[in-house]
């Protein structure tokens, strides 16, 4: 079990395995919603990219990502009773039944996964706080707080979940035949620009600012949620 250093190369280490697609958290089960524009019709392969990138700076930057920066600062000062707040805000945000529990059951994975292999002291205290239900866990504070524990800077620790969720979205893409191994690297590339403004704005976000805003995706979900049919939990 590792411990804080402020190792650059640690750091670098950490949040490459924390976002490796082999990492059992459960993000492979998840479609973060592509699913449900599939069904719908809503996307092609040629608008998988534009899809992607309104996600990331009106429904993922605001939300997970600006919580897991929150959840960074807030474990880094031994803020637990904000931490709690940013964990519950984030949960309120999550409009649909599947994304909560997606939010929560990933959280919780991650979060028991990273105390055995990350540890720490931050991560000890957010287990807690989980356990006796004060804290939904949510995928994004636990990662937060993970990435804290290992001394991860904050901007690095957002954008490399950043790039995780991209990942998931292109092999979830990539499962729902949007696209091939060879366009989705493409894809993957193009979205660094939108990945560094994405982690600008969430860096200065406060936790009155929590909270995206996509209602087609959000309508999306709802539809997916009720499918009869499902590759996806959400």
């Amino acid at each position: 079990m590792s411990s804080p250093t402020g190792d650059g190369l640690d750091a670098l280490l950490v949040s490459l395995q924390l976002t490796d697609s082999a990492f059992p958290s459960g993000f492979y089960t998840l479609s973060h919603g592509l699913e449900g524009y599939a069904q719908a019709k809503a996307v092609t392969p040629d608008t998988v990219p534009e899809l992607l990138a309104d996600l990331l700076r009106h429904s993922v930057g605001p939300s997970d990502a600006t919580a897991l920066a929150l959840a960074h600062r807030a474990a880094s000062e031994g803020d637990w009773e904000l931490l709690v707040e940013i964990d519950q805000r984030l949960h309120a945000t999550k409009l649909n039944r599947e994304l909560r529990l997606a939010a929560a059951r990933t959280g919780r994975q991650l979060l028991d996964i990273a105390r055995e292999s990350v540890g720490g002291e931050p991560l000890e205290r957010y287990a807690e706080l989980v356990a006796d239900k004060r804290a939904p866990g949510c995928q994004a504070v636990a990662a937060g707080v993970a990435y804290a524990s290992a001394a991860v800077p904050v901007e690095q620790a957002v954008a490399s979940d950043l790039f995780a969720f991209c990942t998931s979205f292109v092999g979830a893409a990539l499962r729902l035949r949007l696209t091939d191994h060879r366009r989705a690297q493409v894809v993957l590339r193009a979205a660094a620009p939108v990945i560094r403004e994405v982690v600008a704005a969430a860096l200065v976000r406060e936790s009155a600012d929590l909270g995206g805003c996509v209602p087609i995706a959000d309508a999306m979900s709802g539809r997916h949620e009720r499918a009869e049919a499902r590759l996806f939990a959400s």
